[in-house]
């Protein structure tokens, strides 16, 4: 893909000449502004991977541009400030302001490229570390050598070498982020950047503000479809967007562009869009709650992550990965499952599928002390409790998930019980949960339970 986009903001246009042309030589897109003003349209345009910036300059200097940007959002990207009459009080305030760093005039030139790679590469990586914070395994391989995981890695690297919108459903827990994270690294897109939008978590309103951006009071803020340019936007729990942000974002993607809120100018779109959902989009659509055309605009290629019960084979080497993480990150002993504890949760339902696992590992070397980790000390950690009034079934209880799963993994048990205890009679099931027969077969298909297997 195309490099960095650099905006260079100079009042001398021999130094903004010069600067351009060595940039374009290195194979970095290049923008240039003569004062501030300039300098808030380019801004206003297009969201630049670094800024080089003048610090004297007519009408409105450097220094205060800079402060202007650093209020409300925060810079939009590593800003570097050049200036041939520098002070140390400038240097300072330019630092305190959030400025990367400080270049003096008559520019070097081995300095000015070593500057933007160090920039651009910091800014990369304090990406990465916000997207690690909230995923384990970043760009690594999903784990597991089992065929159905092996099946799912080259399908990944297949679909990665072209530039198509990815669909992926799964059930919560399953993976679905780690695979969108590994199609981005697998694919000419790798060296930009991967932005995760989790749709869920977007307060009602301000959906469109979070994909689009929004142009306030003169204040721009760059909305999740301009940070990802020229990279990934991972569209997280894509069916809990509303009806209108829905209509906005297939407008964006059937023009190309799309306005900022309150803004009057069109941004361009150049993102690979990957959506994840665990809701199955095809009954939302006929539910009426998801729009049809937008269903076909993201469903350009399917792609199904496993449970992990489909896949428990890979059981054991999860455990391995997931202990060998938490004793390097979190500096916790460690230790090691038994083989009849390694049997155990190989045999485990896995409602809350990897994520669960994972929780279990981190639960068990916290409160755990030495020595092997037997069955015993797994059912005590997992909270298993059985339900003897009739039949006798495990059900587990994960207190680490957000609510909504929790709740989502209760019902699911709860519903499956309720279907086994009744030979997969739907209607027996429903007056037995004291629900209507229409609305139980919903519950079901949203929740992932085949139900045609159960008769």
């Amino acid at each position: 893909m195309s490099g960095s986009y650099i905006l260079v903001v100079d009042d001398e246009p021999d130094i903004r000449q010069l600067v351009k042309e060595i940039l374009e030589d290195e194979g970095y897109q290049v923008a240039v502004a003569e004062d501030g003003i300039a300098a808030r349209q380019a801004l206003r345009d297009r969201r630049p991977d670094l800024l080089l910036l003048d610090i004297w300059m007519p009408d409105l200097d450097g220094i205060s541009l800079l402060k202007e940007l650093a209020e409300g959002d925060g810079l939009p990207c590593p800003v570097v400030m050049m200036s041939g009459h520098g002070t140390v009080e400038t240097a300072v305030e330019a630092t305190r302001l959030g400025a990367y760093d400080f270049l003096e005039k008559p520019l070097s030139l081995a300095k000015l490229l070593l500057t933007t790679e160090r920039a651009l590469e910091v800014d990369k990586l304090q990406q990465e570390n916000v997207g690690l914070r909230r995923q384990v395994q970043h760009t690594q391989e999903p784990v597991g050598k089992s065929p159905v995981m092996q099946r799912m890695r080259e399908q990944v690297k297949r679909i990665a070498q072209h530039d198509t919108w990815v669909l992926i459903s799964g059930e919560p827990g399953s993976g679905r982020e780690t695979f969108a994270r590994y199609l981005h690294s697998q694919s000419a897109r790798s060296e930009r950047p991967f932005v995760d939008l989790g749709v869920s978590s977007i307060t009602q309103g301000n959906e469109a503000r979070e994909l689009f951006g929004s142009e306030e009071s003169g204040r721009i803020h760059y909305g999740s479809l301009e940070q990802a340019r020229g990279g990934t936007l991972f569209l997280n729990e894509v069916g809990d967007m509303g009806l209108e942000a829905q209509s906005k974002l297939l407008g964006a993607l059937e023009t190309g562009s799309f306005l900022r809120v309150g803004g009057s100018d069109p941004v361009e779109i150049d993102v690979r869009i990957i959506a994840a959902t665990q809701r199955n989009l095809e009954e939302e659509v006929r539910a009426g709650r998801f729009r049809e055309d937008l269903f076909y605009h993201l469903n350009v290629v399917p792609l199904q992550i496993p449970p992990l019960r489909e896949h428990r084979e890979d059981v054991p080497e999860l455990l391995n990965y997931y202990i060998d993480f938490y004793v390097a990150r979190e500096k916790l002993p460690y230790r090691h499952f038994d083989m009849a504890a390694q049997n155990f949760l190989r045999n485990h339902i896995w409602h809350g599928n990897i994520r669960e696992l994972k929780n279990l590992v981190q639960r068990l070397l916290i409160l755990g002390t030495t020595g092997d980790i037997a069955v015993d000390e797994v059912e005590s950690a997992m909270g298993i409790w059985e339900q003897t009034s009739g039949g006798g079934v495990v059900v587990p209880l994960s207190f680490d998930l957000p609510l909504r799963e929790a709740r989502e993994q209760f019902e699911k048990s709860y519903l499956e019980y309720q279907l086994k205890q009744h030979a997969g009679s739907v209607t027996k099931a429903a007056q037995a949960a004291g629900m209507e027969r229409t609305h139980l077969y919903r519950k079901l298909r949203a929740l992932g339970v085949e139900i045609k297997d159960r008769k």
